[in-house]
């Protein structure tokens, strides 16, 4: 077990992109990570390249669409550490294709980018929460997007109010449903020192943007990062970005 005045944290889909830099964000603020995903040898790989230059990393496979591994998983780190301290919901796929028309986009890929993007969420969540339960100040962030936003896809003045990211409709309501579970999980733990927030992480170059954006991934990992740090006297069921407030 890790010391206990040692924050223990644990973030899926961390082998790459905005969830490998928050993992190493957070290292290099002395929390331990368990950097999750479902490649065995890709976050080995990942981890063993963060020891290098971070505190404590540890490898944890996770494919947050598989319920038994889910539950592996958390019984691994029940059995190795005795609870957990921060919760990252970073996992996550765009598999729609650019160019087509919302109701183009084959049933098919809603069912799959919902299966990862939220049911994953919620599952994962599920299923570690116990061990949260044993922290003095757990924290749940979920990653979203300010495509998870309908006051903005409503705004012919926002950016998402284009052919472009209106071709992305099941990417864009599991975010929404992703901010409305964290309004719901904020509700059920208000009582708790658990705090549970969304986070728009900015439109950040990675590999599910096919490397478009204004961010570089450093940028687009802060403001998950500064959440899962959050203070005692921090918001829960918040949507932010950046320390602003992004709507509904």
């Amino acid at each position: 077990m890790t010391d206990p005045s040692t924050r223990l944290a644990l973030v899926t889909g961390a082998n790459r992109g905005i969830g490998f830099e928050t993992a190493r964000q957070l290292a290099a603020r002395g929390v331990h990570v368990l950097l999750a995903g479902r490649d065995r040898e890709a976050v080995a790989a990942a981890a063993k390249e963060l020891r290098r230059t971070t505190g404590a990393v540890e490898p944890l496979v996770l494919d947050v669409t598989d319920a038994d591994g889910i539950r592996a998983a958390a019984a691994e780190v029940e059995r190795s550490y005795g609870r957990l301290d921060i919760l990252v919901n970073n996992a996550a796929i765009r598999i729609e294709e650019y160019g087509r028309k919302p109701s183009e986009q084959p049933l098919a890929q809603w069912r799959q980018t919902f299966d990862t993007n939220l049911f994953g969420v919620v599952e994962v969540t599920r299923a570690l929460l116990p061990l949260l339960r044993r922290s003095p100040a757990g924290r749940i962030v979920n990653m979203s997007s300010l495509l998870g936003s309908v006051t903005t896809h409503s705004d012919p003045d926002s950016y998402a109010y284009s052919d472009m990211f209106k071709s992305l409709p099941a990417y864009s309501a599991s975010k929404s449903a992703v901010n409305s579970w964290t309004v719901h999980l904020a509700y059920e733990l208000r009582d708790t020192p658990i705090k549970v927030n969304a986070v728009h992480p900015g439109y950040t170059r990675t590999g599910l943007n096919d490397g478009e954006g204004d961010l570089d991934i450093p940028d687009g990992a802060r403001t998950g990062v500064a959440m899962a740090l959050l203070g005692d006297d921090g918001p829960t069921g918040s949507y932010t970005h950046r320390g602003e407030t992004v709507p509904w």
